[in-house]
């Protein structure tokens, strides 16, 4: 039996473990292990470590609106065929001089949003491989050979690095690895920086202003690709300097979970629950701690039942009560000061402070935990705010309701 780092379990046979070691440590597993670990790729419970590809054949596509500075700092960190395409800047010269200094190409269009630029880039390729990068990043060397060595597996139709700005960016989805597909630890990456196989690449849905990478990962997903992310290259993404216009961009994405939830049904939920692991945890916050344990107790025996290993139940009953108790933290920080009432009980407190205190424990960023707990909440109440004021405008409650687990 293994139990991954991300909670899943899975059953190995009598040769599993020694398979696992043999991929671990290099060896040739043999072909039974090969299939073993295709299948454990396959499920997101292993992570490859692919060498690096010549970049060549990527071309990068750079969307801008003005920001020429920004642009030559991005532009100057990029080589190789560059596409830039200008979104209706009001300084198209200024844009188009930073182009010619790196020798990008260059294209104007009139404004109409980040989606439109890239699908406006998209006739103008030849390249099997295309590379979206935001004009306000700057990328490391060797991220894009990095990148394409993932698609040499010809089961991967896009992989993307992290992304990071400021003590706590949006955008960064953390420090492991992980297989991209809806409800997973990583359920969909920026195109802020993202390569994508030009096969898999479908136009961007240019009615969506914001989330219109996470609509176009799910479709990619949906078509039978897989999406990888690699943490193991970060891609620097300017955060706004002031608190106010970084709380305003949380909140305009925000508003983009009323128009993900009507184009992905099911998929969008900020608080997914499992009855037993809800139950337990509400018991513990009630101050019921021996109805917590007696549902663990008889959660853990059936579960014992179905696995035949004790141990493993328990460890997997208690992954789960902590991820529900997480989700709750996370979902009480989307109400914002209404959430915030609720820290006069201290069992509730340390339910709202917990999952961002954990992902400092997790990241070390440069800031101090009170900082970095405290812009965390905030930017997760407007988040939140966002989401409320979408859902009004689009009329639908979905991004709010609960789904079962």
């Amino acid at each position: 039996m293994l139990l991954t780092p991300t909670g899943r379990l899975l059953r190995l046979g009598p040769r599993g473990p020694h398979a696992v070691e043999d991929l671990l440590l290099g060896r040739d597993p043999g072909r039974a292990g090969r299939v073993l670990g295709r299948t454990l790729l396959d499920a997101g419970a292993a992570h490859p470590i692919p060498n690096p590809h010549d970049a060549s054949d990527v071309t990068v596509v750079v969307p801008v609106r003005d920001r020429s500075a920004e642009l030559d700092r991005c532009l100057a960190s990029v080589a190789g065929d560059v596409l830039v395409v200008d979104d209706g800047s009001q300084d198209p010269q200024a844009v188009e001089a930073v182009c010619r200094r790196h020798g990008a190409r260059y294209v104007h269009r009139p404004g109409g949003g980040p989606a439109a630029a890239r699908n406006t880039a998209l006739p103008l390729l030849t390249a099997p491989f295309v590379a979206f990068l935001d004009s306000d990043c700057v990328a490391p060397p060797g991220w894009l050979e990095g990148l394409r060595g993932h698609l040499e597996d010809p089961a991967v139709g896009a992989a993307a690095p992290r992304v990071v700005g400021g003590a706590r960016s949006p955008l960064d989805l953390g420090p492991r690895p992980a297989l991209v597909r809806p409800g997973a630890e990583v359920a969909y990456v920026p195109t802020a920086a993202l390569l994508v196989r030009r096969t898999a690449l479908t136009r961007f849905d240019e009615a969506l202003r914001y989330g219109e990478d996470v609509d176009l990962v799910w479709r990619t997903v949906d078509a039978g690709w897989q999406v990888r992310y690699d943490p193991s290259f970060v891609v620097e993404h300017a955060e706004p300097s002031s608190l106010a216009a970084r709380l305003v961009r949380r909140y305009r994405y925000g508003t983009a979970a009323a128009p993900l939830s009507q184009r992905h049904p099911e998929r969008l939920a900020h608080l997914v629950l499992s009855p037993l692991p809800t139950a337990m945890v509400f018991a513990l916050l009630t101050q019921r701690p021996g109805v917590a344990a007696a549902v663990g107790a008889w959660t853990t025996h059936r579960l014992r039942g179905h696995l035949g290993d004790g141990p493993t139940a328990a460890r997997v009953v208690a992954a789960s009560v902590e991820g529900t108790a997480i989700g709750l933290g996370r979902a009480l920080a989307l109400l914002g000061p209404f959430g915030w009432v609720a820290v006069r009980d201290r069992r509730v407190a340390a339910l709202l402070v917990a999952p961002p205190l954990l992902e400092w424990l997790q990241r070390r960023p440069e800031v101090g935990p009170v900082r970095y707990v405290g812009s965390t909440l905030l930017g997760q109440a407007a988040y939140g705010a966002g989401v409320l004021a979408g859902c009004v405008r689009a009329r639908t409650s979905v991004p709010l309701r609960p789904r079962r687990g």
